[in-house]
């Protein structure tokens, strides 16, 4: 087994981040110390992130990842407060045809809800993320989404793939009963995050949904929360991450988006809690958990997408410290 490889740690008065591998930087955590997790791992071997041999995008199937992905998953389970959660964002992979004979989808995040609960964590929820499927044909410009298809074979047509928000929760101890040992106990909520604004707009995608008041009330923001489909997440709503990238890059990485991540961090935790994610990037996680006055906790791998993920975390914290004429 390779040696640890020297940790690079950069702190602000309310995060922390390391440029080091997440299953060794999380062994460093004491035990129920994570408030809340979110984070989107490498999509198996869809994309090659950096040439590190710790590197979980660096797999030769499947089956590889998740040998090395379940040590995370264990880690974490391992850190999280009993009865919090972890977020994991994802979607199906395609399946090509130069490698597996035949086209298709691969069922990642049902592998990943697989592993999740063999490791201890219970599947909790889990939230279908809209995306344009004209957006995806740009920039894919797969088989199964062309018109050309349609008028040729319609056998071959498939829909656009969504994101997936998939959510577990370690169970809570035997004292504590269904609910957490710290539970999150509030008010309710006091905005909605989101272009669907309640407080401004009175319509809903499907025209079955019961609508709500369309007021800042904590349970009409609620309804909008539960909805199972999230129709208002801004995909263009990303961290800059040209800054990170090299020459070595095969592929360019996909940002999380900053809405979705402050959603989950708004609905799943408490003011002043500890959000982790063992697969910062360029700070997305953290910079959303820190507008949310989160404290956060993460771990990147490649040395370039650590440095501009530090560049964000501070520019943010400068931003929260800045004086409102309001």
């Amino acid at each position: 087994m390779a040696t640890t490889e020297v940790i690079e740690q950069a702190n602000g008065e309310t995060w922390q981040l390391y440029n080091s591998d997440c299953v060794e930087g999380l062994r460093g955590l004491h035990a129920d110390s994570i408030d809340f997790g979110i984070h989107s791992p490498p999509f198996s071997n869809l994309y090659i992130y950096s040439d590190s041999e710790r590197d979980m995008g660096n797999c030769a199937t499947d089956e590889e990842f998740f040998r090395h992905y379940r040590f995370a998953i264990d880690e974490m389970l391992r850190v999280t407060v009993p009865g919090r959660l972890c977020a994991v964002h994802c979607k199906d992979l395609p399946k090509y045809a130069n490698v597996y004979g035949v086209t298709g989808l691969i069922d990642f995040p049902g592998a990943i809800i697989q592993e999740f609960e063999s490791a201890g964590w219970t599947y909790h929820s889990r939230v279908t993320i809209w995306k344009c499927p004209v957006i995806e044909r740009e920039r894919t410009n797969n088989n199964g989404l062309l018109h050309k298809t349609v008028k040729r074979d319609r056998s071959q047509v498939r829909q656009g793939m969504a994101d997936y928000l998939l959510v577990f929760r370690k169970p809570p101890s035997a004292d504590a009963g269904l609910m957490s040992d710290k539970p999150i106990a509030t008010n309710g909520f006091d905005r909605y995050i989101g272009t669907l604004d309640p407080r401004t707009c009175k319509d809903h995608p499907s025209p079955y949904a019961r609508k709500s008041k369309s007021s800042a009330d904590s349970i009409d923001i609620w309804q909008r929360y539960a909805d199972p489909v999230w129709f208002d997440i801004n995909q263009t709503d990303v961290l800059n991450f040209k800054a990170g990238t090299s020459e070595k890059d095969v592929k360019h990485i996909c940002p999380l988006q900053i809405g979705l991540i402050e959603r989950a961090v708004h609905i799943w935790s408490d003011t002043g809690d500890v959000v982790l994610s063992p697969f910062a990037g360029v700070g997305s996680e953290g910079v959303g958990s820190l507008r949310l006055d989160r404290r956060f906790i993460g771990f990147e791998l490649k040395p370039e997408y650590y440095e501009v993920a530090c560049k964000n975390l501070r520019m943010e914290e400068q931003k929260m410290k800045a004086p409102s004429l309001f």
